[in-house]
């Protein structure tokens, strides 16, 4: 296990253990008020290791647990599928990660499936959340797409330090945080990628609310879900979001949105591409 996931595996357990809420586990407040959080020697117990184990394990120390016992151990801090594979993934036991650089343009035939998709707003994500390509209507929905080098055309960073994007996302407080816990959740085979830590670092320094979110170790399963964006020119649209994979380009993700059911989307994207 390389000496970066290990450290990542520490600190994610450490941090699921300290936000566990002890009723949950039948246990009691420690003291009068404490009502998260449990002691390392209660996981070690319910995981069925040694407290000095466990303990090297969140310490980050040059230790290699078996698929069983990070089993045993999600199972004890209650994670969810997504939390467990993430935990998998850092322990190494999952696909191997993308080797190589990432390409910041999406292959031709890629680009040209998202041109069909229109007027849904539609573009393809890297592995490391880079825009690799994207159709009319979403630089009809989020116009700056086209005006930002590719290397600061990354999802994370767009979301999190574009003051257009705030504008245009009426849960930005709820929906930045979520993409981030999808992006961590993703991309934990890749730590130590110099593409991952690159971002990461850099937006640490650039928006404290990151740097605060990240901290927080939360992990998300993408879930196509109903979102809505305020757009200056059409007012309110209700847009449903899809993510799927090309089965010849399984690192790319094409994100769609599509109309809400019983919403006016559709009509407000073909005002807005003029059709």
């Amino acid at each position: 296990m390389k000496d970066e996931r290990r450290k990542e595996l520490g600190l994610y357990l450490r941090t699921r253990r300290t936000q566990a809420l002890r009723s949950d586990y039948g246990l009691p407040p420690v003291g009068r008020s404490r009502e998260r959080g449990l002691r390392r020697e209660e996981i070690a117990f319910l995981s069925g290791v040694s407290v000095t184990w466990y303990t090297w394990l969140e310490q980050g120390r040059d230790i290699s647990p078996s698929r069983q016992v990070l089993e045993s151990i999600a199972r004890a801090l209650h994670l969810s599928d997504t939390g467990l594979s993430y935990v998998l993934s850092l322990g190494g036991y999952s696909s191997a990660p993308p080797k190589g650089p990432v390409a910041a343009d999406a292959p031709a035939h890629v680009q040209r499936l998202l041109e069909a998709l229109d007027p849904n707003p539609s573009y393809a994500l890297s592995p490391d959340w880079g825009i690799a390509g994207w159709n009319r209507a979403y630089e009809a929905l989020y116009p700056n797409i086209g005006t930002f080098d590719a290397s600061d055309r990354n999802l994370l960073w767009l979301v999190f330090t574009d003051p257009y994007i705030r504008d245009l996302l009426p849960d930005w407080d709820v929906t930045s945080k979520r993409f981030l816990a999808e992006f961590r959740a993703e991309t934990g085979q890749r730590l130590g990628d110099p593409d991952v830590e690159y971002q990461v670092e850099r937006l640490k320094e650039a928006s404290p609310e990151f740097q605060e979110s990240w901290e927080r170790y939360d992990i998300l399963g993408f879930e196509s879900r109903e979102r809505q964006f305020h757009h200056p020119a059409v007012g309110v649209l209700h847009l449903e979001h899809h993510q799927v994979s090309p089965s010849d380009r399984p690192d790319l993700h094409i994100v769609v949105y599509t109309p809400a059911p019983g919403s006016d989307a559709g009509a407000q994207m073909q005002r807005l591409l003029g059709i």
